[in-house]
């Protein structure tokens, strides 16, 4: 399967409101008869200091790499365990997690996210994923709210 098939895409980045998010695009995607697509975007820190200047190091990157196959994972086997007769595809995309999930979401039938709940303060401080694709998202968007 590839990005450009209609199907269900969810973000996921081992947080249990991906988890929530997961469970959501799981159902959806067997209601529509749709492929999901899960997509965890990673990036290494932006610096880890290597001597005398701020860089990625090579360690840097392999573990937010490893992290992403991790999350990948334990994601398949959640839907293994509740996604009979659900075609999935996985996938580890490196870049900004708003930025993959819109490319990855151009030509889907919905895109699925998680949300924190974090509020206005911290968003500006920290960015909000699910804030930033709500004004771009290609395709209905559904963010699914964290567990009260």
């Amino acid at each position: 399967m590839s990005a450009a098939l209609p199907s269900v895409v969810v973000g996921v980045d081992g947080s249990p409101e991906a988890e929530a998010a997961l469970r959501f695009a799981v159902a959806e995607a067997r209601l529509r008869g749709l492929p999901l697509r899960i997509v965890c975007a990673w990036d290494p820190p932006g610096s880890a200091y290597v001597g005398e200047a701020f860089a990625v190091t090579t360690d840097a990157f392999v573990a937010a790499e490893s992290h992403a196959d991790d999350v990948l994972r334990a994601a398949l086997e959640l839907v293994g365990r509740e996604g009979a007769g659900v075609e999935v595809e996985a996938v580890a995309i490196e870049g900004a997690a708003a930025s993959v999930l819109l490319e990855q979401a151009a030509s889907a039938e919905l895109l699925v996210v998680g949300s924190r709940g974090r509020g206005a303060a911290k968003r500006l401080l920290l960015g909000s994923v699910s804030h930033d694709i709500a004004h771009h998202a290609p395709c209905p968007l559904v963010i699914v709210p964290p567990a009260r």
